[in-house]
């Protein structure tokens, strides 16, 4: 008894670790010595143009019964090798594509796996307090714009959040190309970098705008001095700096000024804001025809124009202001204006 159970660790040892080139020869050779014995014993009903058929269902013991051996010598070989092996094969296929499907799964949960994205949204870092919530409302909007992916970068010893929902790429450190290649930064729109420390958000920034320059890259951080560091740099990054203190202000001078902020941050309800790019070929019109038709039949507010494209929008502008194609504007609605008439509302104007 020791020694078939000696035997039977050795055969599951080396089962398990059998490389699928191997398995893969294993096979054939099972499908050949198979294809000869059966034809050895004259059974020509089983080897024609049937015979991958048959043994595949014969091997997996699933055994229809509409092709069988007719000899004894065929019978045999089919209780006595054909079965007891190809049972075995299909046991060690099944197991080890069921370990591969869960090892690659298990590869994507520990940010391991290799990704293949673009036009796609990067987060790096991570923040106990930020980062989870940044991450739903990143999912809400992204479902609802363009249906862009999300992907999480980080440094810490974690597994995926957000399992199913976004893609996950763990690094040694946030400036490691290897983890950076990985998560795809030189493909990706937008990147937004917040880390729990801010010096790890200033190095992570340089780096990654050396690599993807392209990119709307948004940056948050708690001293403004870095965030003037960095634009002196890197001019086209967006620094989003710490509102909390101005926020207590306005709410202590301007009761509900918080509650207004959050409903227009709030990307599931309420009113919300949003921009949008004019498109180009068409004619320049004033922030008056376009704020009249954008009330009237979208129900939106326009805010703010961009009309330089360097992400400082002047807010509450002139009604005689010009806007040309390629601006961006800014607009309060319930929802995405994603089908603007743009031929209605110019000949509205």
């Amino acid at each position: 008894m020791q020694v078939f159970k000696s035997l039977r660790k050795l055969l599951n040892r080396h089962f398990k670790n059998m490389k699928w080139q191997a398995v893969l020869a294993l096979l054939l050779l099972y499908g050949l010595s198979s294809w000869l014995l059966l034809e050895w014993a004259g059974e020509s009903n089983l080897t024609g143009s049937d015979y991958i058929y048959w043994l595949i269902v014969t091997a997996s013991t699933v055994g229809y019964g509409d092709l069988s051996p007719e000899t004894a010598t065929g019978k045999a070989l089919v209780a006595f090798y054909i079965i007891p092996f190809g049972l075995g094969l299909f046991a060690l296929v099944v197991g080890k594509f069921a370990a591969f499907s869960a090892f690659q799964w298990r590869k994507g949960v520990m940010g391991l796996k290799e990704l293949n994205l673009s036009n796609h949204i990067v987060v790096v870092g991570w923040n106990e307090v930020r980062t989870l919530p940044l991450l739903k409302l990143l999912q809400t909007e992204a479902k609802n714009n363009l249906n862009r992916e999300i992907c999480l970068c980080v440094a810490d010893e974690m597994e995926n959040p957000m399992p199913g929902h976004i893609e996950f790429v763990r690094t040694v450190s946030l400036n490691d190309d290897e983890g950076l290649n990985r998560a795809d930064i030189e493909e990706a729109s937008t990147i937004i970098i917040d880390c729990a420390q801010d010096d790890q958000t200033l190095s992570a920034a340089l780096n990654i705008y050396n690599r993807n320059p392209e990119a709307h890259i948004i940056t948050y951080f708690r001293d403004e001095s870095l965030s003037n560091l960095l634009k002196q740099h890197c001019p086209t990054i967006e620094c989003t700096p710490s509102v909390s203190t101005e926020m207590l202000v306005k709410s202590a001078m301007d009761p509900g000024s918080s509650i207004l902020h959050h409903e227009l941050l709030n990307t599931t309800t309420g009113m919300t804001q949003f921009s949008v790019v004019v498109p180009e070929g068409l004619p320049e019109m004033s922030v008056r025809d376009l704020y009249v038709p954008l009330k009237e039949n979208y129900g939106a507010t326009l805010i703010a124009v961009d009309l330089d494209n360097d992400g400082k929008p002047e807010v509450n502008p002139s009604l005689d202001k010009r806007v040309r194609s390629g601006c961006t504007i800014y607009y309060i609605a319930q929802s995405r204006l994603k089908a603007l008439d743009w031929a209605a509302i110019t000949q509205l104007s």
